[in-house]
């Protein structure tokens, strides 16, 4: 029977090809067969999380506290130099000069992805705004929220910073940026769980030394990720307690 892979939902669709190299590549190295199911929502996600469907995942690091100490998975590694930011973005003819200028009601385009939007309402801070005074417009990707504030349906959008970087020029082009997230701290992870912990060690070595992999080197460029490097338990459990305090 296979193991099961899935990755976060909040990935580049440009990536998509990536994963499915990074998977054949891994059951080669490991010489296990491994499905890769990727998902359109979060919700759905979480849901086959939790039924016990998924043996490894490519996870954010709001995700990232309930598998590890609810579902007992494990972080393996995590990519070198690539955190994750977000950034408060609106059209680029729009009157909103700073975040002091929005106020009570503004409306708020943002996805499923909690920690985006958790760093995102607290950049809002500076307009006194919170939850209860922002309307939330929820869509299931980025592209669509560069729609909607383009299309004027939103004020402000919230998007992971690597993200808009991969938004195309043209769409770039039409946005601007507000302010931008420094946590530095918060990031992806590659996760196992319990019916792939056998397999931790080997996979963690077989992950860090992938960039000198001859195949190994053309799938991270497919995937945009320069390696991999080592996550400690301490690591996983600081930026755990890091997102639980911002969503408190």
């Amino acid at each position: 029977m296979p193991h099961n892979f899935t990755v976060s939902p909040d990935f580049a669709p440009d990536h998509m090809s990536g994963w499915f190299y990074f998977n054949t590549w891994l059951q080669r190295k490991l010489g296990v067969d491994i499905h890769l199911e990727l998902y359109d929502t979060f919700e759905q996600q979480r849901m086959d999380i939790r039924a016990g469907k998924v043996d490894m995942i490519y996870a954010n690091p709001y995700d990232a506290s309930m598998l590890v100490r609810e579902l007992g998975f494990k972080a393996v590694v995590r990519p070198v130099s690539k955190r994750d930011e977000a950034v408060i973005v609106v059209a680029a003819d729009s009157p909103i000069a700073t975040v002091e200028d929005l106020g009570a009601g503004t409306r708020v385009a943002t996805t499923a992805d909690p920690d985006v939007d958790t760093i995102g309402m607290i950049m809002l801070e500076p307009a006194d705004l919170d939850a209860a005074s922002v309307q939330k417009h929820v869509y299931n990707s980025h592209v669509l929220i560069a729609k909607s504030l383009l299309n004027g349906e939103t004020d402000v959008g919230f998007v992971l910073k690597q993200s808009y970087d991969e938004l195309s020029d043209l769409i770039r082009g039409r946005l601007r940026v507000l302010v931008a997230s420094q946590i530095s701290v918060v990031h992806h992870a590659l996760l196992v769980g319990p019916a792939m912990m056998d397999r931790f060690d080997e996979l963690r070595d077989l992950l860090v030394a992938m960039p000198k992999d001859e195949k190994g080197v053309g799938v991270l460029e497919s995937m945009e990720i320069r390696g991999w490097e080592p996550m400690s338990e301490e690591q996983t459990e600081f930026m755990i307690d890091l997102i639980d305090t911002l969503i408190d």
